[in-house]
């Protein structure tokens, strides 16, 4: 028993570390350890984190079904989504392809889930301060600035789901 155990837990342990390793150059994690970013380069950041979002909110779902607020605010990403692809036609940019679900982990339970969600909307926040302090021509700031206003409305729905646990 011991034999077949051991394999399976190092697999299991090396499967989430090549996980959190990709995830970490990805959405606002990528974005938040980065230097000298260009115009292309936030607004793929800022994509692929609503696109991990809207995974992850998806996938929770799927687990452990519709509960708020991850019943809302998944719909909520795919907005911020389509807020976001048409900036990148405009300024000669491919759309990068949604690979967000390559950096799911779908959590124990429903209160981890609620923790995970205030921990990527402080993450998302945080992404979108970041690129505000830059020159950024208009209309991606106000794009910018609504979704970060919008994270903040979602770290205040997950509080208050936490408040349930």
């Amino acid at each position: 028993m011991k034999k077949i155990i051991l394999p399976v837990l190092l697999m299991s342990l090396m499967v989430f570390a090549a996980l959190t390793i990709s995830a970490a150059d990805f959405g606002a994690r990528g974005a938040l350890k980065a230097d000298d970013l260009t115009l292309s380069d936030m607004l793929t950041f800022a994509i692929q984190d609503e696109y991990l979002a809207r995974a992850e909110y998806a996938q929770i779902i799927q687990e452990y079904g519709p509960i708020r607020p991850f019943i809302k605010i998944v719909k909520a990403e795919e907005r911020h989504i389509s807020y976001l692809s048409p900036l990148f036609e405009k300024y000669g940019y491919n759309v990068p392809e949604d690979s967000a679900n390559d950096h799911v982990v779908i959590p124990q339970d429903i209160k981890t889930s609620l923790e995970i969600g205030v921990n990527a909307e402080i993450e998302n926040i945080a992404m979108y301060e970041s690129f505000l302090e830059k020159d950024l021509p208009e209309d991606v700031r106000v794009v910018f600035e609504k979704l970060q206003a919008a994270s903040e409305n979602h770290l205040r729905a997950f509080n208050n789901g936490l408040r349930r646990y």
